[in-house]
């Protein structure tokens, strides 16, 4: 199997060629404008240059209600996540079907949005259908209703790349990641989503991919993610001394992935397969509670999932829960280990927050020493802030 086939057939490309966008920015600034927040911010960057294939703006009303009932875009393609654009009750009335408008951060016009439609929607029908709650102790349906009463759909053309301060060396787009695929001469690469540092079991089921693809693409996620997630910055520096001590150099690429988390649990699983299919890779490892958060969603919930979709042009890979046995001497799994629960190390990311907060190091059948050490500094620079 060759590098993915984009979502769509086609890799979606929504930059303005610099000799226009000189003359688009100047016409920009005499548009009503919108602020983008943070997470609106990433999803345009990501619409335009692909990630979101098919998406070539944010969601009109069509594609957006077939999303919440169907989990599928109005033209039947698998989509499982509104990617939306809101504004309030006096903007909407403001602005009307064709006008364009300017999408601004602080000083700086983004792009440039042509309305498709606008229309009103349920806060607590969106939330219920993304992430299956309206509890608000849950991120993304607090996220949800904090938003605008209205959603402005329309396509998108890019003026400029939201500044970039951090992770340059590792930014690339999906069409860089597919030329680097091909350079390197993978067919099969699999894809590993992450928002935490990685620890011995994720690198255990990343590795046990990796000995059936020619490559390994480690994504993190570096957009706007909740509170108490550890930084990105640090998670960026664990991931960078796990890649030049335990893995192959030219089997492996760290690169990052520039979205929002929504904590959407199986939906998320779903997205975050397609994206990575938009990037190139062929594969997609789902492990245990993929995308999850507190108690919402059953442990393998994120891969039941995937069984109402026949081809989504990426193969998942499922593991178990893995650990550290203590008899085996060697990370496994439940499918593979005999020994009874007692003999795991396995422990949460509750617990490992306790653990560095009372300044005590996770054990090294949890997480390499390493990577330890950069989480208890980060930790300790944190408590003397």
């Amino acid at each position: 199997m060759a590098v993915s086939i984009p979502h769509g057939g086609v890799l979606v490309n929504r930059f303005v060629e610099p000799k226009e966008a000189a003359s688009l920015t100047q016409k920009a600034k005499g548009l009503k404008s919108i602020i983008l927040s943070p997470r609106e911010v990433s999803d345009l960057e990501l619409i335009a240059d692909g990630a979101f294939s098919p998406l070539t703006g944010f969601m009109n009303q069509d594609d957006y209600q077939s999303v919440l009932t169907n989990m599928r875009l109005s033209n039947g393609l698998p989509w499982t996540l509104p990617v939306t654009l809101s504004v309030t009750t006096a903007q909407a009335a403001s602005f009307k079907a064709g006008d364009d408008i300017a999408l601004v951060v602080g000083e700086d016009i983004l792009a440039i949005l042509n309305i498709d439609d606008i229309y009103p929607f349920d806060k607590e029908k969106e939330a219920k259908a993304t992430y299956g709650t309206n509890d608000m102790s849950h991120p993304g349906v607090a996220y949800t209703h904090k938003l605008g009463d209205f959603y402005i759909g329309g396509t998108i053309s890019l003026l400029m790349r939201p500044r970039q301060k951090t992770f340059l060396e590792y930014q690339k787009t999906p069409c860089q990641m597919r030329q680097l695929f091909s350079e390197r001469g993978w067919n099969k690469v699999v894809a590993f989503q992450t928002r935490n540092p990685i620890h011995r079991a994720h690198e255990y089921i990343q590795k046990c991919a990796l000995e059936m693809m020619d490559g390994l693409l480690i994504h993190p996620i570096v957009g706007e993610t909740k509170g108490d997630d550890v930084p990105a910055n640090v998670r960026m520096k664990c991931y960078e001394v796990l890649l030049d001590n335990y893995y192959p150099k030219e089997r492996t690429v760290l690169s990052v992935f520039p979205a929002a988390m929504r904590y959407a649990g199986p939906r998320e699983a779903i997205f975050h397969a397609i994206c990575r299919k938009n990037y190139g890779a062929t594969h997609f490892i789902v492990g245990r509670d993929h995308a999850g958060v507190g108690s919402f969603y059953g442990p393998f919930d994120a891969q039941k999932i995937f069984q109402k979709f026949d081809n989504l042009g990426i193969e998942p890979i499922f593991f178990n829960n893995a650990f550290y046995c203590k008899k085996c001497l060697t990370m496994a799994s439940e499918k593979i280990c005999p020994h009874d629960e007692s003999e795991r190390v396995s422990l949460s990311g509750t617990r490992v927050r306790e653990m560095l907060i009372a300044g005590e190091c996770p054990p090294p059948e949890f997480t390499r020493p390493e990577v330890a050490h950069i989480l208890m500094e980060a930790m300790s620079k944190k408590k003397g802030q």
